[in-house]
C-alpha cells in the first residue's frame, strides 16, 4: 500500500451509509489515508473503522452547518488537498450549491468539489429533465409523464399500466417524511395511481413526479454504467455492470446489492455520449433496465456520484481513488479506459444472492466466488475492531430477514 505524506489527499465524505464506507475503503487501500466522514448521526456502516474518521454533525442538512463542519476539518490540515464527496444525491447537490463558499476556505486548505456545475447537475438528476434529454438524444427510455402530486391518475392518460412513480428530484423528496413513504411507488391502474399521488400530496410534497410505464422483468434485467470524467470534461473511464439483485424494502427499493461487471459496448457508448453532451465532471452512475420484450436497455436515471455499488469499479481492478487523485489533485493526463474485467460485487451474503437468481445467474455467482473474483466492501481485512465485525455480522443476518419479508420470492424457482 502506498504511504501517505502529510500533504497527501484527504477525503471528506458527507453521509454515513455503505457507499460512504466503500469510498473511504478505496482511499485507505490505495493511499493509506483515513477519510473524514461527516454524518448527521452515528451509523454502523462507518463507525469503528480503520478507514474512517467518523464525526457526527447534528443538522448536517443545514447549509451553514455543513460549511462550518467542512471548515473545521480543513483547518486541521492546512495546505493539504481535500476531496469533498457526497454519498447521496442531496449531499452532492449541497456541495455543488455551496462550492463558492467552500472555495473561500482555501486559506485553510484546498477544497476540491469534483462535480459539474449546478445547472448541469439539475439537468440530469431531475428525472423528468433526464428523460427528456435522453429522448432528445435518441436514447431509449420508458414512456413517461411528468406531473404534480395533486393532478390525479387521469393526468397519466396514454400510459400503459402498471406504472412506477418517482419524485423528479431525489433531493427535494428527501425533505419530506410521511407514513408509507417509498423511494419508488407502483400503481396497477389509474385509481391506484390517484391514491399514490394523493398520499404524496397530503405529505406536503410540491415538486414534480415522474410516472413511467413499468419495464417488466426481475432485478437481473437491471444494469448500471459507471463513468468518470476529469475537471476539463475529458472522458477517462467507463464500465458496464449487470445487476443481479436489488433491495426491496420501501425506503431502499432499487439499491443494488449484487452485480457483475462486464462488457456492453453499445450501452457504454450511449451513456458516454449522454454525459459528453452535457459536459460532465467527476463520477456518474446511470441506471438502466433491459426490456425483455425487445432486448433494449432503457435509461432510467442518473446518480451524480460514486454509490455503494461504485466499489465494483475498484474491486474489478480500476481504482476509484486513484482516478480522483489523478484527475482532480495531480491533474495528470491518462488514457481513457473501458473496464472489461468480470467481477462480482455484493453487500449481502453470496448464498442469499443465489437464492433469488435464475439457475444460470446463480452458476455465474458461484463461479466468480470460487475463483476469488468476488468482493463485499464491508469485509475489509484491515479492520481490527471486533465490535465492528459483530455489527457487520448482524447487518448481514438482517439482510436475510429483510429479503424474506420484502422480496416477492426466489426467482430461480419460477424460471428454472
Amino acid at each position: 500500500m502506498p504511504s501517505t505524506t502529510e500533504t497527501g489527499v484527504r477525503p471528506i465524505i458527507l453521509g454515513g451509509d455503505i457507499g460512504a464506507y466503500a469510498t473511504a475503503r478505496t482511499f485507505h487501500e490505495r493511499f493509506g489515508v483515513r477519510s473524514v466522514v461527516l454524518a448527521g448521526v452515528a451509523t454502523w456502516a462507518v463507525r469503528r473503522s480503520v478507514a474512517v474518521d467518523h464525526r457526527v454533525v447534528p443538522g448536517l442538512d443545514d447549509p451553514a452547518t455543513m460549511v462550518r463542519a467542512v471548515r473545521d476539518v480543513l483547518a486541521e490540515a492546512p495546505g493539504r488537498p481535500h476531496l469533498l464527496l457526497g454519498s447521496a444525491d442531496w449531499l452532492v447537490e449541497a456541495l455543488v450549491a455551496h462550492r463558492a463558499e467552500l472555495a473561500e476556505l482555501a486559506e485553510l486548505a484546498e477544497a476540491i468539489v469534483p462535480y459539474p456545475d449546478a445547472a448541469t447537475l439539475d439537468r440530469v438528476t431531475d428525472k423528468g429533465r433526464f428523460t427528456a434529454l435522453c429522448t432528445e438524444l435518441g436514447l431509449p427510455v420508458p414512456r413517461t409523464v411528468v406531473l404534480q402530486a395533486g393532478d390525479g391518475g387521469a393526468a397519466a392518460a396514454g400510459l400503459t399500466f402498471p406504472v412506477v412513480v418517482k419524485a423528479a428530484s431525489t433531493a427535494d423528496f428527501h425533505e419530506v417524511a410521511f407514513p408509507g413513504k417509498r423511494k419508488v411507488d407502483r400503481a396497477e391502474d389509474p385509481a391506484e395511481l390517484t391514491a399514490v399521488l394523493d398520499r404524496i400530496a397530503a405529505a406536503g410534497y410540491s415538486g414534480e413526479l415522474v410516472v413511467q410505464e413499468y419495464v417488466p422483468g426481475p432485478d437481473a434485467e437491471m444494469a448500471a454504467v459507471n463513468l468518470f470524467f476529469g475537471p476539463d470534461g475529458d472522458w477517462r473511464f467507463a464500465q458496464f455492470g449487470r445487476v443481479l439483485l436489488e433491495e426491496h424494502t420501501p425506503g431502499a427499493l432499487g439499491n443494488s446489492v449484487a452485480q457483475v461487471t462486464g462488457t456492453n459496448p453499445d450501452v457504454v457508448a450511449q451513456a458516454r455520449r449522454l454525459l459528453e453532451h452535457v459536459g460532465w465532471r467527476g463520477f456518474a452512475n446511470l441506471d438502466l433496465k433491459r426490456d425483455p420484450r425487445d432486448g433494449v436497455y432503457r435509461f432510467l436515471e442518473l446518480n451524480p456520484r460514486v454509490g455503494r455499488s461504485g466499489y465494483a469499479v475498484t474491486a474489478s481492478g480500476y481504482d476509484v481513488g486513484q482516478m480522483y487523485v489523478d484527475a482532480f489533485v495531480d491533474h495528470r493526463a491518462v488514457a481513457p479506459v473501458i473496464g472489461t474485467a468480470e467481477h462480482l460485487f455484493h453487500v449481502v451474503p453470496v448464498p442469499l444472492v443465489t437464492r433469488y437468481l435464475s439457475a444460470a445467474d446463480a452458476a455465474v455467482v458461484r463461479r466468480l466466488a470460487r475463483s476469488g473474483a468476488a468482493t463485499n466492501p464491508l469485509l475489509y481485512r484491515a479492520e481490527r475492531d471486533p465490535r465492528r465485525w459483530l455489527e457487520i455480522a448482524a447487518a448481514q443476518a438482517n439482510q436475510v430477514r429483510k429479503f424474506a419479508r420484502y422480496h416477492p420470492g426466489p426467482v430461480r424457482r419460477r424460471q428454472s
